[in-house]
């Protein structure tokens, strides 16, 4: 199960980090970060089948490409940008963090406008 796999290399990291965090900081901060490097890079490989699968939906109900695709991307933006956030917030760096998240909220909705104006244009299209 690749649970299993995950919280091993999340919980061996948090021990390495937390023995050699009063000694050597800057390299608990690595492992830190290394760590959450590996997990977030194994959960990316798997998330290809959860696209392959959302897309034959789309493609099954007809969905235009274009709201498809700004969907997976707000989901990435989303992902990345509280992954940021939080290595920033173990470095103890809580404002950059702050500013990451900010700047994932302006850019998801920077790229959902196609969608909100594809809903503009619907409501103007039922109404009188």
């Amino acid at each position: 199960m690749e649970i299993m796999q995950i919280a091993g290399i999340g919980i061996i990291a948090t021990i390495l980090a937390v023995i050699l965090k009063e000694q050597k900081q800057e390299i608990a901060l690595q492992i830190s970060i290394v760590a959450g490097l590996v997990i977030f890079l194994f959960v990316i490989t798997k998330l290809e089948y959860v696209v392959e699968v959302l897309s034959t939906l789309a493609d099954r109900v007809d969905l235009d490409f274009i709201y498809f695709s700004t969907i997976l991307k707000v989901i990435g933006i989303a992902y990345i940008a509280e992954f940021a956030a939080q290595v920033s917030r173990d470095a103890g760096e809580g404002a950059i963090a702050s500013k990451i998240e900010l700047g994932g909220k302006v850019l998801i909705m920077v790229v959902s406008m196609p969608i909100l104006m594809g809903l503009l244009d619907l409501i103007m299209k039922i109404m009188p």
